[in-house]
């Protein structure tokens, strides 16, 4: 009977030192995982939050494919020049490209800006189609004022996942995350006109 007891204690000590090493490498594997998402946030988002003023932070989101496509239904049918402000890793210019647009890509973020200029010479874009500038838009005036007094009354612009918030959209796509807001610039200077009077 002694050594049944013995044997059973022996049995059950194995499985302790077991369950010891598997939550061992556990523990490992998740500092591992958290260092290396801290990692990428460092790189990616971290730069763009030191120069954007604490009210207007805003991480970087890369844009899913439904949003681009709620972008690009906002943007069907028409042509010329596409400014993306907050272009991030580019594949809503790309998109725009495909459609016919020259795009310019305006991003904070000297890395992401590194990685969206080299697919697009992979991809063989030209830098006359799609370009991208390492520029803080956020250093221009309000920027709602800004557009509003410099484009022309024939541009569109849309926000994504960020509405303006004193402007009446034109028409909207898509809900959630993926939500897109058109706001045509003719409308909006006519209502900034008739709430002036």
């Amino acid at each position: 009977m002694e050594d049944s007891v013995e044997v059973m204690l022996l049995h059950k000590s194995c499985k302790l030192s077991q369950h010891t090493q598997e939550k061992s490498l556990f523990t490992a594997a998740s500092g591992a995982l958290l260092m290396g998402v801290y990692g990428l946030w460092t790189l990616f988002a971290l730069p763009g939050f030191r120069k954007v003023p604490t009210s207007l932070k805003v991480p970087y989101l890369p844009s899913s494919r439904t949003q681009t496509q709620n972008v690009m239904k906002l943007l069907h049918g028409r042509a010329g020049c596409l400014a993306d402000l907050g272009s991030g890793d580019g594949r809503l210019v790309f998109a725009a490209t495909v459609e016919g647009f020259q795009c310019t890509g305006f991003e904070i973020n000297s890395i992401l800006i590194g990685y969206a200029r080299v697919n697009a010479k992979w991809k063989g874009i030209p830098s006359s189609t799609a370009r991208f500038i390492n520029q803080d838009f956020w250093e221009m005036e309000v920027l709602g004022r800004k557009l509003e007094k410099e484009l022309p009354d024939e541009a569109r612009v849309i926000a994504c996942r960020f509405p303006f918030p004193d402007w009446t959209p034109t028409a909207t796509e898509g809900d959630g995350l993926d939500q897109a807001w058109a706001y045509d610039m003719n409308a909006i200077r006519k209502l900034s006109t008739h709430t002036m009077r």
